[in-house]
């Protein structure tokens, strides 16, 4: 079996790679209903709704649940890593958001004018997620990962 051949058939990767990549395109396209126009950066950026780190690490761990067993160390350690991406998608990288959303507000007044360049380029907002998106990307993972293990995906 080729290389590629045993990267296609590991499960638990190619469950993984879906959680993400079906995330970030409802992401795309939920983002391109609330606001008429499309944003390229939706399609690979952070933050938002479903969140793709939550799809992700829960499409991993459902899947290593589901190929190993709960009770296998492939499990332990998904599920480790799973609790800590999410508990840090909605603490840390949320406060980061709102921490640059309000740098962003301080810098477009009049009063704050920076000549250098560097400091006239936005910061970055969407990097957190809200519990609900959070929610939302968790169980997204968990019916992926269900639905390629049963080969309805």
């Amino acid at each position: 079996m080729s290389f590629w051949e045993r990267i296609f058939s590991n499960e638990v990767l190619i469950c993984a790679v879906a959680g993400w990549t079906v995330a970030q395109v409802l992401k795309t396209l939920i983002d391109f209903s609330l606001n008429k126009s499309f944003t390229p950066e939706r399609l690979v950026g952070s933050g938002g709704m479903p969140s793709s780190h939550s799809a992700t690490v829960c499409a991993l761990t459902t899947s290593a649940g589901l190929s190993y067993g709960v009770e296998s160390f492939e499990f332990a350690i998904c599920f480790i890593l799973a609790s800590v991406v999410m508990y840090d998608a909605i603490g840390v990288r949320q406060e980061t958001g709102k921490q640059a959303k309000l740098l962003n507000l301080i810098m477009e007044q009049d009063f704050f004018h920076l000549d250098n360049e560097q400091f006239q380029k936005k910061l970055k907002e969407f990097v957190g997620h809200t519990p609900l998106q959070v929610f939302a990307g968790a169980v997204l993972g968990i019916l992926i990962a269900f639905l390629v293990h049963t080969g309805l995906f």
